[in-house]
């Protein structure tokens, strides 16, 4: 298994470990140092895994507000402990990820793989859904360009659909 999808892993085993025991931050790298430890013992470093956790961790609220307003028929806290946290991990890395190392599409296929190992026989389906959803209203970012205009796109739409507000510097919603 590649060091970046099993650091993927680790991160979603995370935060569903996170997740499923109330979203106590303190306890995070107590969860990242021992799944590090039983699922990746000849890793060197998990820090990959810690900074999608962290980007996940700083953007959760807008987060939670794409996966709201994408998946309208499911409520968050209806939505499966798995197929949660593996959306939270495609969309941060969607949404506020660094497109010269993670590409939007590689972004859907690494949470897509996600879904599969980790989630139901309908939780690859429902996860593509969601982030194609995403990927559609940002403009499809890199699908024809380089990284400087994909990540202008990205901008741009996140400044329209959860971005800072330009007069205030509040954080709009995701529905705004």
């Amino acid at each position: 298994m590649a060091n970046r999808h099993l650091q993927r892993s680790i991160a979603m085993q995370t935060l569903f470990e996170w997740d499923f025991n109330g979203q106590k931050n303190e306890l995070l790298d107590t969860y990242i140092q021992r799944n590090c430890a039983e699922f990746a013992p000849g890793v060197e470093s998990c820090d990959f895994a810690k900074e999608l956790i962290q980007l996940v961790i700083d953007n959760q609220e807008s987060i939670d507000a794409l996966i709201t307003q994408c998946a309208p028929e499911w409520p968050l806290d209806q939505v499966a402990i798995v197929d949660r946290n593996v959306l939270r991990i495609g969309i941060a890395e969607l949404v506020y990820g660094d497109y010269e190392t993670v590409p939007p599409k590689v972004a859907i296929n690494e949470a897509i793989e996600l879904a599969k190992n980790f989630g139901s026989d309908s939780s690859p389906r429902f996860v593509n859904g969601v982030l194609g959803t995403i990927y559609r209203e940002m403009g499809e970012p890199m699908k024809d360009d380089d990284a400087q205009k994909g990540r202008e796109r990205r901008e741009a739409w996140k400044k329209e659909h959860g971005g800072m507000d330009h007069e205030d510097g509040e954080q709009m919603s995701a529905t705004e």
